[in-house]
């Protein structure tokens, strides 16, 4: 199943917070915990990731600090902030509306996914 662009778009921002709030992390590892959390259906890039963690930044919501691990490869390493927490529990909030309204209409629709609703009596 294929993801749409807009959908992962507009889920980035809540899925890296979350991600942050497990814990501070570097890119290669968030994308490799999206991949983990999505079994696969979500892959993310390079391209998509750093845009949404520089904007995260600039808003205060993530902080950056370099460091040189055992490995010896310097990685920029992201922290959620308290207003990231903020954010990230507003974002949760708003999430959880479309996904109760996404049910509602999903689940009236469920006993016949085919067909059209019916028209109204006076039509």
């Amino acid at each position: 199943m294929d993801i749409s662009k807009d959908l992962i778009a507009a889920s980035s921002t809540p899925i890296v917070l979350a991600i942050l709030a497990e814990g501070d992390s570097y890119g290669y590892a968030i994308i490799k915990r999206v991949r983990e959390l999505s079994a696969g259906r979500m892959e993310w890039t390079d391209g998509m990731l750093y845009p949404v963690l520089h904007r995260l930044e600039r808003l205060g919501h993530v902080e950056a600090r370099w460091e040189v691990p055992e490995s010896g490869r310097r990685r920029k390493y992201y922290r959620i902030t308290p207003g990231g927490l903020a954010q990230l529990a507003e974002e949760r909030k708003q999430w959880q509306a479309v996904d109760a309204t996404l049910r509602g209409v999903w689940g009236m629709s469920l006993s016949h996914p085919l067909s059209p609703p019916p028209l109204p009596a006076d039509a």
